[in-house]
């Protein structure tokens, strides 16, 4: 990829005039959390926090009547005390005993595997190359298809992976796209501006950049702030652009570390997990989680460095401005080891 990139955003006028666009997400407000607490704490909200799954799921297996509390069947809805023993599928957990901490993994994927379990066809898994947890397991945040490589980000909090995939929070993702031909003033109007027409909606990138190529393959860097599945290639092959190679490079506050290998992964430290879980809205030392703060405003200058530095430069996770907050720790930058 070129050091001199040209970057467009939705603001970009026709004939090349550019204007920055500021990403900022309106505050939700906070709800009053003292009535909720003296009446205890939803089952399906104990049961995610615990590293089980999503709160969906978990419904889903109190619905299905794999979750029992102090030896009764359980029911979508009810509230669970301090003291009251929870069994659901092999795990048992003691509500208000203090809970194992977050742990977040990063895992550089490469093409040709599977983010699942259970895969009819039998092809290797990225659950295949994590570490082995004992009484709880790895969520993956998001996921990447078959064929797609870059960062994958998996969670032993329920609470953090639902907070940074679900749609309301509109949590930046960023990827690097190699396509087959060079994108044209209407095709770059139609992906920033009108929107493209996919056959489950209208999509449009929040930035594109250009980062140029050789012969007949053009790179792209572009950040989008939803999740449907395949939808950059979709994209990029409706506006008549093949893509022959597709990379995450960023996802939040988390970048792909640059010296972290196709197949290896990376722990955070717990200082690391600690600002994430702050960044989401998810209070550290507390039961009660922020359920309505979004997402601390993302900038559009959280991304790795640029070629020709970025090997250099060590794995980041940047704290970005926007709320109270995160100023204080606006610009804020930690390392994270290797773990091979």
């Amino acid at each position: 990829m070129k050091k001199n990139a040209k970057v467009f955003s939705k603001e970009t006028v026709a004939h090349g005039t550019r204007v920055n666009k500021s990403l900022s997400q309106d505050a939700l407000a906070d709800e009053p959390l003292t009535e909720e607490k003296s009446q205890g704490e939803k089952l399906q909200k104990v049961l995610a926090q615990a590293g089980l799954g999503s709160r969906r799921m978990m419904e889903e297996w109190i619905t299905a009547g794999r979750v029992s509390v102090n030896g009764e069947p359980a029911t979508v809805g009810m509230r669970v005390m301090d003291g009251d023993l929870v069994k659901a599928e092999r795990r048992t957990i003691r509500v208000g005993e203090k809970d194992q901490a977050a742990r977040v993994l990063l895992y550089h994927k490469p093409e040709g595997e599977i983010v699942s379990r259970d895969d009819p066809e039998n092809r290797t898994s990225v659950f295949d190359k994590l570490p082995k947890l004992r009484g709880q397991k790895w969520i993956a945040i998001g996921r990447l298809d078959f064929n797609t490589s870059g960062l994958l980000i998996f969670t032993t909090s329920g609470e953090l992976a639902n907070r940074l995939m679900h749609p309301r929070f509109e949590v930046e993702r960023e990827y690097a796209v190699r396509v087959q031909g060079t994108m044209t003033e209407v095709q770059l109007n139609l992906a920033l501006k009108q929107g493209v027409e996919l056959e489950d909606g209208l999509v449009k990138f929040e930035k594109l950049e250009d980062q140029g190529g050789e012969g007949f393959n053009h790179w792209y860097r572009v950040m989008l702030k939803e999740g449907r599945n395949r939808v950059v290639r979709r994209t990029f092959d409706a506006l008549g652009l093949p893509v022959s190679r597709l990379m995450r490079i960023r996802f939040g506050i988390i970048n792909l570390p640059p010296r972290l290998k196709r197949g290896m992964t990376s722990e955070l430290a717990e200082a690391e997990v600690a600002q994430v879980l702050e960044w989401v809205g998810i209070t550290t030392g507390s039961d009660e989680a922020q359920q309505d703060m979004p997402a601390a405003r993302q900038s559009d200058q959280a991304q790795p460095e640029k070629t020709g530095h970025h090997a250099a430069v060590a794995a980041k996770i940047v704290r970005r401005g926007g709320s109270s907050r995160a100023g204080s720790m606006m610009g804020k930058k930690i390392k994270s080891g290797i773990k091979h």
